[in-house]
């Protein structure tokens, strides 16, 4: 009986992380398309991007998450995206959007709110350093040791590069939307973090 409950939970183990490598491959496949369709249209796209302090610019708030400046941009967003994003939704598909949605409007309010006047703010980085914040405190937060381990090797690989992406002295840079992302996604840890795991039970992250 252990045997087979052992074989079951490898089994949807390995259906959640097929479920979100799918999943992450095609938000980043969107992000290109959208790019694709961006310059094919002259850049129409761009037009949703958050302008601060315009009301009418609220309902640009979630766009603005799946739309970049140029390929470039893209590139330099996909590869966290889908690594972070990957690993944060091995936690559980539900719990990953409730978290992505926190994040993403947390985000984009507070570029509304805090970016210089006469800005367009684009791009999915907000998300990916909210999704770094969720998982650098994640495991420590529901006290688990392999998310703690995951969290230490993500501050590891791209703590740096976070850092430098805080720093305000970066021209062209949203420094304000990586700053807010990143808290966004530290709350979003406490926000749903796991209940009722029995002590000592090893939980992917």
């Amino acid at each position: 009986m252990r045997g087979l409950r052992g074989a079951e939970r490898e089994g949807s183990r390995g259906e959640l992380a097929l479920t979100a490598a799918k999943l992450m491959l095609g938000w980043v496949a969107l992000l290109w398309l959208l790019e694709v369709a961006d310059v094919i249209s002259g850049h129409a796209l761009d037009g949703f991007g958050i302008v601060p302090r315009t009301p009418s610019e609220l309902v640009d708030v979630v766009p603005a998450a799946f739309i970049h400046f140029g390929f470039a941009h893209v590139a330099a967003n996909s590869v966290p995206l889908l690594v972070l994003g990957f690993l944060a939704a091995l936690g559980g598909i539900r719990r990953f959007a409730l978290v992505c949605a926190l994040i993403v409007v947390a985000d984009g309010l507070g570029v509304w709110l805090m970016s210089p006047s006469g800005t367009n703010t684009a791009g999915a980085s907000g998300l990916i350093f909210g999704l770094f914040g969720f998982l650098l405190v994640t495991g420590f937060v529901e006290r688990r040791p392999l998310g703690v381990l995951v969290g230490l090797l993500v501050a590891a690989i791209w703590g740096g590069t976070m850092l430098a992406g805080l720093a305000p002295t970066q021209s062209g840079i949203s420094w304000q939307g990586h700053l807010v992302g990143l808290v966004a996604g530290v709350t979003a840890a406490f926000v749903f973090r796991r209940r009722g795991a029995a002590p000592g039970q090893e939980l992917i992250a």
